[in-house]
């Protein structure tokens, strides 16, 4: 196997500290391992983030993806999610290994993802189509997290700085919590949300125009369902009116709450520049950025009242 990204190697161990170290040796016999229990070759791998993901291909000549990752909670729950949204509007699940962190997927092709597409309106149409299939009912057995146990990333941060916010300023902190208490005191319609579903996580496929791939699995509102996509892939420039117009669009579509897709979005930003600080990964400014460009937003929407 080639030399992994160095990038890729420092996001493991940061995230998964020695448990990720030990993966990362173990990395190319698991490959090997993988080949051989299902007949297959493993092809160069894909641009590398927090898995190990590839193109394989079976020596009848049919083609997957194999998805292979630190063995964990995580995993187990997008093997769930798969299994639940069965290939509508997602990936389909062909076979999983959870205990030794694998997954083996259905390949979309072309492949490309919807930052392929240019029009920024267009692609958030076509998300908005992804997100309507992707809409069901959670599992009456608590299989996955939800979106009130994610808010509670904020104490740990409180718990590592002594009730302070280390790196973060304690007023975006305050108000992320407070928002995050009234929100889930009046949440609705929960279901399962994919968790990620931003431009990268939908690809062009063949049996449906775009399918949804690595689907985290949390339980909450369809407002939050759609932050991930509303804070990807923005310009560098005028990034507060992309944002606007994505959540124009989504509650015109998907008939949501554009007063709570901001205050989740506030809250969200904020708990994934903790996410950035505990992982000990760069990035958490830009985080607190997209905060602030939801705190504007929520200006706006109040001066309409």
């Amino acid at each position: 196997m080639n030399l992994l990204p160095e990038s890729f190697i420092s996001t493991i161990k940061g995230v998964h500290q020695e448990k990720g170290e030990l993966w990362l040796e173990k990395l190319d016999s698991l490959i090997q391992y993988c080949e051989q229990r299902w007949s297959c070759q493993v092809l160069a791998p894909y641009p590398l983030s927090y898995h190990f993901v590839a193109p394989i291909r079976f020596n009848k000549g049919t083609e997957a993806v194999l998805k292979l990752g630190v063995p964990g909670k995580e995993m187990i729950h997008e093997v769930e999610a798969l299994r639940l949204y069965k290939g509508n509007g997602c990936a389909q699940l062909w076979d999983s290994d959870t205990a030794k962190g694998i997954l083996v997927l259905e390949r979309a092709n072309p492949g490309h993802t919807l930052k392929a597409v240019a029009d920024d309106e267009e692609a958030t149409l076509l998300a908005a189509a992804v997100m309507r299939k992707l809409q069901v009912r959670p599992p009456i057995q608590p299989l996955f997290p939800s979106t009130l146990d994610w808010s509670k990333g904020l104490q740990k941060l409180r718990s590592r700085y002594n009730g302070g916010t280390g790196p973060l300023p304690e007023p975006m902190v305050r108000k992320a919590e407070d928002y995050f208490a009234k929100l889930h005191a009046s949440w609705r319609n929960v279901q399962l949300l994919h968790g990620d579903l931003h431009h990268e996580n939908i690809l062009a496929a063949e049996r449906e125009p775009y399918i949804a791939i690595d689907p985290k699995g949390v339980i909450g509102e369809p407002e939050y369902g759609v932050i991930p996509f509303l804070i990807n892939h923005l310009p560098e420039h005028n990034a507060i009116d992309v944002i606007r117009r994505r959540i124009e669009l989504f509650t015109e579509e998907l008939s949501l709450n554009k007063t709570r897709i901001i205050a989740w979005g506030y809250s969200h930003s904020v708990l994934s520049a903790w996410w950035f600080v505990e992982d000990q990964l760069d990035g958490f400014e830009q985080e607190l950025s997209k905060a602030l460009i939801f705190e504007k937003l929520m200006e706006e929407v109040q001066d309409e009242c």
